[in-house]
This record gives structure tokens, C-alpha cells and sequence, in this order.
């Protein structure tokens, strides 16, 4: 039942990060972490995944839904540890940034990174769940997961 906790955990993370930059910085106000390199900044995103889709919020409020029942569904069905794993941080991202979508209308994104001069796209605590998660799900599809023909047939070779 651990993947019932990893999506708890992520929206409880993603949602009081979020509480407590709104509380403590103002719109557009950077706070330095680390001079030119990692500010911390309060951005609403009413787009998708660096600021694409802006003003789409409907589009949103449908898709994260569908997606969602997808992701328990083959979360549910599958046995693979690591696959269940990598579809529950998913998942928990995508909730934390639905309930903004919601509430406000837009994602509270608040990690800004300066690599050289370029300021990467701002983010959240869901944002790195969905990255992560997103990054070990091609991990699993290249490299763990094998069509069910081929597993039985590398049963038989190994018997």
C-alpha cells in the first residue's frame, strides 16, 4: 500500500511549500539562496509545464482528472514495485498542482535556477514528483519492462 502514502506525502510536501512562500513572499519578489544561480521567487502559472498552454485552465481541470484515474488504474493493476513507484509520484504531482488549479485558478510555482544567464522555468515541489517520476517511468520502459510473450519465453529458456 505504499503507493497510497507516496502521492500523500508529495501533495502534503507540494501543498505546504506552496503555504508558506505565499505567506512569506510577495509576487515576483526573488529571494537569494544562492546569488545568481537558485532564488526563491512566488510565480502563477496559469499554463502547463514551463508556462505552455497559458490560460488553458479548463483544459486542465478536465485532462489531470482522466489522467489521473489512468494512473491508479495501472497502479492497481500492475505488481511491479518500481513501476507502481514511479506512477504514484506522478501521480502526487499531479494532484498538488490540481488543487491550485482549482483554488486559484493557477500553479504556484516558487524554485527559480539561473543556469549561466538563462533563467530555467519556475517550478514546485510537484513539478520535481512529475520530473522524477516521469524520468524513471522511461527508465522502467527501457530498461526493466519486457512484453509478456518475451518474460515467458526467457522463463522457459532460464527452466
Amino acid at each position: 500500500m505504499l503507493w497510497i502514502i507516496i502521492p500523500i506525502i508529495v501533495v502534503a510536501i507540494d501543498q505546504l511549500t506552496k503555504y508558506i512562500v505565499v505567506k512569506n513572499i510577495e509576487v515576483s519578489q526573488m529571494i537569494p539562496v544562492i546569488d545568481d544561480f537558485f532564488y526563491l521567487t512566488l510565480h502563477k502559472n496559469t499554463g502547463g509545464a514551463w508556462g505552455i498552454l497559458q490560460n488553458s485552465r479548463l483544459l486542465f481541470l478536465i485532462l489531470i482528472p482522466v489522467v489521473s484515474v489512468f494512473l491508479v488504474y495501472y497502479i492497481v493493476k500492475n505488481n511491479n514495485r518500481f513501476l507502481r513507484f514511479t506512477l504514484a509520484l506522478i501521480l502526487g504531482g499531479a494532484i498538488g498542482n490540481y488543487i491550485d488549479r482549482v483554488a486559484e485558478g493557477a500553479v504556484t510555482d516558487f524554485l527559480l535556477f539561473y543556469i549561466g544567464s538563462y533563467p530555467f522555468p519556475i517550478f514546485n515541489a510537484a513539478d520535481i514528483a512529475v520530473t522524477c517520476g516521469t524520468i524513471l517511468l522511461a527508465v522502467y520502459v527501457l530498461f526493466i519492462y519486457k512484453e509478456p510473450q518475451k518474460a515467458k519465453q526467457d522463463e522457459k529458456n532460464e527452466e
